[in-house]
């Protein structure tokens, strides 16, 4: 993976300064992607002046910026989605790996990935974190946790480039590229159909398995041919185990 990768989205941003800030600590680390979700301002909308004054030389990093109206939308063509939240619970991530960590990782592994930080005052909600395909959080102490939103970007960003360089720097290479978030869930839905077709799920617990279904995938990184494959196979397992029902010799017939 490379820098020109790295998507940096911002999910309901409140500040327009801070907005500003996030563009000069990614253009100073060579990150360009700036992806917003709908800015939580009562106009519903960032200052443009104010992010501009704080963006300073890094103004065409706002100006490039796509907007969505939902985090879905913003990470879609995404094969991963870290979701960065210093929090932890039942509906969180089991685990949590911190920058320097995550972006080696990063490194390792080809496609496009999407670096998702919360609104400034209540960070990632957790339906915004099952959207994630996994955790990190940056080690703090805990006397004082909160970070503020363009710190915390700088830190990543920091990482990240540490990690891969400069962009020139790599040479092209044909690599496998891992499937979107769109490919994840019709793979993931596609294996829950199908253990569901078996009886697999006679009590609650679909959308759980669901949800560490596409975060293995994910993590995983696999191809558009593997999750073909692997629907393939249950699709067929579910044909075989039906079948295998119709034809029991004390089924009865009328």
């Amino acid at each position: 993976m490379r820098l020109s990768d790295i998507v940096v989205v911002l999910s309901r941003p409140s500040e327009s300064g801070n907005v500003g800030a996030v563009c000069r600590a990614m253009k100073n680390m060579g990150l360009t992607r700036l992806r917003i979700v709908t800015p939580e301002t009562e106009s519903g909308r960032l200052d443009d002046e104010v992010v501009n004054a704080r963006a300073v030389h890094a103004v065409d990093v706002y100006e490039s910026a796509l907007w969505f109206d939902s985090l879905r939308l913003a990470t879609a063509d995404c094969s991963l989605i870290v979701g960065t939240t210093r929090r932890r619970g039942k509906k969180r991530k089991d685990f949590s790996m911190p920058p320097d960590e995550l972006s080696r990782a990063l490194r390792e592994r080809p496609g496009m990935a999407a670096i998702v930080f919360g609104n400034e005052r209540t960070g990632l909600e957790e339906e915004e974190l099952s959207l994630c395909n996994m955790a990190s959080h940056i080690p703090v102490d805990d006397v004082f946790p909160s970070l503020n939103l363009s710190h915390a970007v700088q830190i990543f960003a920091y990482e990240l480039y540490l990690a891969m360089g400069r962009p020139e720097e790599w040479e092209d290479q044909t690599r496998w590229v891992p499937i979107n978030a769109e490919g994840l869930d019709q793979i993931t839905t596609t294996v829950a159909d199908c253990l569901e077709s078996v009886g697999f799920y006679k009590q609650a617990g679909r959308s759980e398995q669901e949800r560490l279904f596409r975060d293995i995938f994910a993590r995983a990184g696999i191809t558009l041919d593997e999750s073909r494959y692997l629907e393939a196979i249950f699709r067929k397992m579910a044909r075989l185990a039906t079948s295998s029902v119709d034809n029991s010799p004390n089924r009865e017939h009328t």
